[in-house]
């Protein structure tokens, strides 16, 4: 696989307008978050609110994302409830709300980004430029998703459900993460999809 060396800087940092932690709080309820995400003391199949809600990167909470989404969606859709719809713009929203600030995730370690790429069997499924899975489009080629910690928490919000039911039916074990390996990782992918050989279209 091309080792990418493109210089590292902070992720999620420059959302395309500012974030408004009011307009998150609208979100989390427009979307009935409060169902599994209670204030302390009152019923709630998930973490209260109070645990979720604190100062954090926007990375580290997009990982923390991507570990509970599967079981987020299965008890979701086990009460009967839609999947709902969270688009980037709102997601950042939501972000503010929860604490979330991309200022407070590391610049990313693309060398770490990449042993987290081969580790979590990434190209298992996907490809980066041109190398690994079936799946498309390239993870080179998604550069839109890769622009803050908020568009590419939206984009696992979407995707991830579907993601995970691929992973159980090819036996693969879903992914955890940990630590700074989301920033790592999105990083890298960061990286490749700016130099991205000619002919690659970014986006999704």
């Amino acid at each position: 696989m091309l080792v990418v060396t493109t210089c590292a800087t902070a992720l999620g940092s420059s959302p395309a307008r500012p974030q408004d932690p009011e307009a998150g709080r609208a979100v989390f309820a427009a979307k009935q978050c409060a169902r599994c995400h209670a204030p302390r003391g009152e019923p709630g199949v998930g973490p209260a609110l109070e645990e979720i809600r604190r100062p954090q990167g926007q990375m580290e909470l997009a990982g923390r994302l991507w570990n509970h989404l599967p079981s987020m969606f299965t008890a979701t859709i086990g009460t009967g409830a839609a999947w709902p719809e969270i688009g980037a713009a709102e997601m950042a929203d939501l972000m503010a709300y929860l604490g979330a600030d991309g200022a407070r995730d590391p610049a990313p370690d693309l060398f770490k980004g990449q042993v987290t790429l081969l580790k979590k069997g990434c190209l298992k499924c996907h490809s980066l430029r041109r190398e690994g899975g079936p799946i498309r489009p390239d993870l080179a080629e998604r550069r839109a998703d890769y622009e803050s910690g908020a568009a590419w928490a939206a984009t696992m919000w979407t995707h991830t459900p579907r993601m995970a039911a691929m992973a159980v039916r090819r036996g693969i074990a879903y992914p955890r993460f940990a630590g700074d390996e989301m920033a790592n990782l999105i990083g890298l992918l960061r990286s490749a999809s700016a130099t991205a050989p000619r002919g690659a279209a970014p986006g999704r």
